[in-house]
């Protein structure tokens, strides 16, 4: 079906929805790339004002990527769930941006709705949404997720500890995990991204992690990014795995080059979740995302960027994942040009995954070609502390010396839990106040942390 939209004299047609989406996109260097922006600021507008008169229930009967032709498609349209989506399913696109800002549509209200909303239809409502929009939307929502401790409350931020090592060296990988519980980082999880996805070495990185978690009787969780396939051959091995690690995209092609399928995903879920390794809940899949993946593949299928990233949000929900993030300046400027852009699309990605019933953590982060500085990533830090953003990553002075790129430290973590009165994780809160790390209040008791680590030194100089 085409669309179209005059303004003055100059009349402006989309020949498909798919094209629809792309043109009332916010600008950005990945759609460029890909030949699917608009052309013009008043095309995007003419797009915006088209999209906001579309009805929600087209998305259910005009698919972006063929059903027969695409797995992800067909996930989004077989799980579908009409009766969540009753309540909103006489609204348009417009009239769902209007609704999601009315002040009677709460929490409970927004999570009723939640499996109702396809991918698509929150690509397209963000589309016509100011960055206030997409924060006072998201601080609405409420994700909780458990393994370990308590992930997603309100009043409370969790940071993901990043230890890695350009080696895998595990004394350089200990001393930063060290660094980052004496700084309260870690709740979300203790996540190392390997060098290499051999086996043995993420055994022992596993090995690691693990015997200090039992040692120091540690509230959290552990987790090697490595491949899906790894994971579960270690599992088969009786390795310590707490959290079943994937990157994923919105397209099977992009799955595939991901060397991933959603059989394979079930696979790995039915096997982690065997194991029954949480303590108060058993949320244990990990998946990372980010705008301009599927670009990079050459498996868009046409899609612009932002629409597409949303989409693998729908394989995240298939699996109740404990933790979600979006890498966001990751990629490089080919598709986030900037510090607007970057902030832009992590405040998209945020409010997208959050709308669909996903723990929604951000990597807040820029490679260093991109146009792009630490003020950018303060400022998308402080305000997605404001949209309550459930963790980002907690990296030892925030560069990453093994990814090479930069994202956040433990000391940010720190400033946004101050300023907005934020706390860890419930649990691991009171961890860090038995070990002396923290008062009650949250704060630092730099004098009583020779206490933690002189209890680590051994294993740190193993």
């Amino acid at each position: 079906m085409s669309y179209h939209h005059t303004i003055g004299r100059k009349t402006y047609r989309f020949k498909d929805l798919k094209t629809l989406l792309a043109k009332a996109s916010p600008h950005r260097s990945g759609d460029v790339l890909a030949g699917l922006n608009a052309e013009s600021y008043e095309e995007r507008v003419a797009a915006q004002i088209t999209l906001a008169d579309i009805p929600l229930k087209t998305f259910l009967n005009e698919a972006i990527i063929p059903y027969e032709k695409d797995e992800i498609t067909r996930l989004i349209i077989d799980n579908h769930d009409d009766n969540a989506f009753s309540l909103i399913n006489s609204l348009t696109v417009g009239e769902f941006r209007d609704w999601l800002l009315k002040d009677e549509t709460n929490a409970s209200t927004l999570k009723k709705i939640a499996p109702g909303i396809t991918p698509e239809m929150v690509a397209a409502v963000s589309k016509l949404m100011r960055n206030q929009d997409l924060i006072a939307v998201a601080k609405k929502c409420e994700v909780v997720t458990k393994f370990r401790n308590t992930i997603g409350l309100k009043g409370h931020f969790s940071t993901r500890l990043q230890p890695n090592h350009p080696t895998d060296d595990p004394r350089g990988i200990a001393a930063s995990m060290i660094d980052g519980l004496l700084y309260g980082s870690g709740d979300a999880v203790i996540g190392i991204n390997p060098a290499t996805d051999s086996p043995t070495d993420v055994n022992n990185l596993l090995l690691l992690m693990d015997t200090m978690r039992q040692q120091f009787n540690i509230p959290t969780q552990s987790c090697v990014l490595c491949h899906v396939t790894t994971t579960l051959e270690l599992i088969g091995q009786g390795a310590p795995v707490d959290l079943c690690f994937q990157s994923i995209g919105g397209t099977e092609r992009s799955n595939s080059s991901f060397g991933i399928s959603l059989s394979l995903l079930d696979e790995a879920y039915d096997a982690t979740l065997s194991l029954k390794r949480g303590t108060v809940g058993n949320n244990v899949m990990y998946f990372e995302t980010g705008q301009g993946s599927e670009l990079s593949a050459n498996a868009h299928e046409g899609v612009d960027q932002q629409t597409v990233e949303a989409r693998a949000y729908a394989v995240a929900r298939k699996y109740n994942p404990l933790l979600v993030n979006t890498v966001v300046g990751f990629i490089g400027p080919e598709y986030l040009y900037d510090g607007k852009q970057i902030i832009r699309a992590a405040l998209e990605d945020h409010f997208c995954g959050k709308l669909m019933g996903l723990p929604m953590g951000v990597d807040v982060c820029y490679t260093n070609h991109a146009e792009a500085d630490q003020d950018d990533m303060d400022n998308l830090l402080t305000l997605l502390g404001v949209a309550g953003c459930s963790f980002i990553m907690g990296v030892p002075g925030s560069d990453d010396i093994m990814l090479n790129y930069q994202s956040t430290s433990f000391h940010d973590a720190l400033y946004i839990r101050k300023v907005l009165g934020l706390r860890p994780a419930p649990e691991f809160e009171q961890w860090l106040i038995k070990q002396g790390i923290t008062d009650k209040y949250g704060m630092l008791k730099a004098q009583n942390d020779f206490k933690l680590l002189m209890g680590m030194k051994n294993l740190w100089t193993k």
